[in-house]
C-alpha cells in the first residue's frame, strides 16, 4: 500500500492545480473502513465533529476549500476530498438533509441522532466535557477528487 505522501503525489499528477495546496490526512472517529468506503462509493458526502473539540485538540477548525487525505483503520490512505460547506449548528438542530448525506445505516436523522450520541456522550466526557442536545456541532460537506 503506497504511503500518504506517495498516495497524495499520485494525486497531484492527475490534479496539477492542487500541487501547492496543504492537506490533512486523518481517519474517521469511529467505524474507519466503513465509513471511508462509503466516502469512496459516494454514499457519505458529510460528516460532523464537536465544535468544542477542535479547542481541546489546538486544531483549526474545517473550512471551505480544505483538501483531505482519507484513511482506513491501518492508515492507509482511501481517498482524497475537498471541503465545499461548513457551518455551525446545535446538535439539536441538526437537519434530516445532513443525517441524510453523512449516509450512515438507513440514512435517517433518528438513526443519525443515535450513532452520534453514541460516540458524543463518551469522547466529550474523556475530555471532561458535557455533550447535550445544545451542544455546537460543526456539519461538514465534501467531495471526492481521488479514489
Amino acid at each position: 500500500m503506497m504511503t500518504v505522501e506517495q498516495y497524495w503525489e499520485k494525486f497531484v499528477q492527475l490534479c496539477p492545480s492542487y500541487k501547492n495546496k496543504t492537506y490533512e490526512a486523518w481517519s474517521f472517529g469511529v467505524d474507519e473502513d466503513e465509513l471511508a468506503e462509503l466516502v469512496k462509493q459516494g454514499e457519505k458526502t458529510a460528516t460532523t465533529s464537536g465544535y468544542e473539540t477542535y479547542q481541546v485538540d489546538h486544531e483549526p477548525l474545517p473550512q471551505v476549500g480544505d483538501v483531505s487525505v482519507i484513511l482506513n483503520k491501518k492508515g492507509e490512505p482511501q481517498c482524497v476530498i475537498e471541503t465545499t460547506c461548513v457551518y455551525q449548528t446545535p446538535f439539536s438542530s441538526v437537519t434530516e438533509h445532513h443525517a441524510y448525506l453523512e449516509g450512515e445505516g438507513d440514512k435517517s436523522l433518528a438513526y443519525w441522532r443515535k450513532a452520534h450520541i453514541d460516540f458524543f456522550e463518551p469522547y466529550y466526557a474523556s475530555l471532561g466535557l458535557a455533550f447535550n442536545e445544545s451542544t455546537i456541532v460543526v456539519c461538514e460537506e465534501f467531495k471526492v477528487l481521488y479514489k
